[in-house]
């Protein structure tokens, strides 16, 4: 299963340089029915190990084939921060597919109580204060492996200080299974 789910995020990907759609879904759907179940997914590309896009879902919402079509192709060709993936970077490109486990409310009270309910290097997680939010996969562990580290820049993705753990924002966690 594994390696359909690659294939298809990157026969998407494929597809959206030639305009086309050739990936059979109903074909697809008969010999893998858990494709058809809701499943949130990121997909990320990197390349030469730099982070190239990576955009997704964090709550499921649609079927998995049809959230990891979508953010294949969002992920190559419409991450904010990059420019859309080239015919010649998506030769050597590194797609990796992480399909995310419902997330859960953490409730804290303080920030060493958080400290002790978040497993660092396994946890994603989904850090939101008012309309600002952001989250970060597990993987982003590997690059900030403390909690203060990882938390700080989380704050400021969201557009926050870096210090906004101290005006107790929401935080859910989630887990990934890893696709690569």
């Amino acid at each position: 299963m594994q390696n359909v789910i690659l294939d298809i995020a990157k026969q998407a990907i494929h597809d959206s340089f030639n305009h086309t759609s050739t990936i059979d879904t109903k074909a697809l759907l008969e010999c893998y029915p858990e494709l058809s179940k809701p499943k949130a997914t990121f997909v990320t590309l990197t390349l030469d190990h730099q982070l190239r896009g990576c955009i997704g879902s964090l709550i499921a919402h649609r079927p998995l084939l049809d959230d990891l079509i979508h953010n294949a192709q969002a992920a190559a060709f419409e991450d904010p921060r990059f420019y859309p993936l080239s015919p010649e970077e998506f030769s050597r490109v590194h797609i990796e597919v992480s399909l995310l486990s419902e997330p859960e409310v953490v409730v804290y009270s303080d920030i060493e109580d958080l400290k002790s309910k978040v497993t660092v290097g396994v946890d994603g997680i989904i850090l939101q204060r008012g309309s600002r939010k952001a989250t970060f996969l597990p993987q982003v562990w590997e690059q900030l492996p403390t909690f203060e580290l990882f938390f700080s820049h989380l704050c400021q993705k969201a557009g926050l200080e870096s210090g906004c753990l101290e005006s107790h924002p929401d935080i859910w966690h989630y887990r990934v299974e890893k696709v690569k």
